[in-house]
């Protein structure tokens, strides 16, 4: 069946992310209101891309940004590429800190190619789109919050990725502490060993089924629920000062991790006034977002082209 492509421009909203939440690697995510927005449009041929924002004059201005990459591998899915494309970036998500820039950018760019076909939906449904979004990501664990929104767990099946969003429970209140040095995910599961003992990967299973609990009903066992034994320690080396101040926060009582592959540290409840995480850290109070991605017809409007970091409270 041929491909027909909707006329003038679609947008969509795609919030920040933290992965594992402690002892669910690879596994739980939760969403925030950190959001970045992308538009697209069919055009007659070539590929431009403006980036505001994060990432402005550092990611590519053609086919090799991974929001293009993404909405061709969709295309291909859904039946074929378009002429052209023109895409508009306003990133508010920071780059390489363990905030899922890069799920953002995937999950925007697939949804963008569904929006841009007049019968995207039928031909890529939600449940095929997480699939696509996670092969292209190589793991669901950010993709599947940003889609769907709310704290999420995931997993993968031989037909693919799958996943579920539950509701956050009031009283989760969440922080970020992003620094200035980035980090590289492949880096971080380089420092991961081929194996670890028995008892801290049951640990381990009993603490995130634990955090389950604890984020959709009783926020009152975060502490406990977000003790991790896979992989946080074996990372610390190359993110000492973000393993320094989740042991700083965990001292004081919050349940901090680090935010996927680091080095962003996620507190999940909040901080006790008075405790500073020192020189060099950006520190904003975020809430669970329980929307995940947003597609709208139009372009970016004013509010949409304000790089500024759009729902963080501090």
């Amino acid at each position: 069946m041929p491909t027909n492509f909707t006329s003038g421009p679609v947008r969509v909203r795609v919030p920040a992310t933290s992965a594992n939440l402690g002892p669910g690697f690879d596994a739980l995510g939760l969403a925030l209101t950190l959001h970045d927005d992308v538009a697209a449009e069919v055009t007659a041929r070539g590929v431009t891309v403006a980036v505001a924002g994060q990432g402005a004059g550092e990611l590519p201005a053609d086919d090799r940004h991974l929001v293009v990459r993404a909405m061709r591998a969709a295309f291909d899915v859904l039946g074929g590429q378009p002429p052209g494309l023109a895409v508009e970036c306003v990133n508010r998500i920071p780059q390489a800190r363990g905030l899922g820039s890069s799920s953002a950018a995937i999950v925007a760019g697939v949804l963008l190619a569904r929006a841009l076909v007049t019968d995207g939906e039928n031909r890529l449904d939600d449940a095929a789109a997480l699939r696509l979004a996670a092969e292209i990501e190589g793991h669901p664990d950010n993709v599947a919050p940003c889609l769907l929104g709310g704290f999420t767990l995931a997993w993968t099946e031989p037909s693919g990725a799958r996943a579920v969003s539950l509701p956050v429970a009031d009283g989760v209140r969440p922080t970020v502490f992003v620094p200035a040095e980035r980090g590289l995910t492949a880096t971080a599961r380089a420092a991961l060993p081929a194996t670890v003992p028995h008892a801290d990967a049951a640990l381990n299973a009993g603490r995130a089924a634990l955090l389950v609990h604890a984020l959709t009903a009783d926020p009152g066992l975060l502490l406990p629920a977000t003790v991790d034994r896979l992989h946080q320690d074996y990372r610390a080396d190359g993110m000492p000062g973000s393993a320094e101040l989740v042991k700083a926060l965990r001292g004081a009582g919050v349940a901090a991790v680090i935010s996927g592959a680091g080095p962003t540290v996620l507190a999940l409840t909040a901080p006790p006034e008075g405790l500073a995480a020192g020189t060099g850290w950006q520190v904003w109070r975020l809430d669970p977002d329980g929307s995940g991605a947003q597609v709208t017809r139009g372009r970016l409007g004013h509010a949409e082209r304000d790089p500024v970091a759009a729902g963080r409270k501090s």
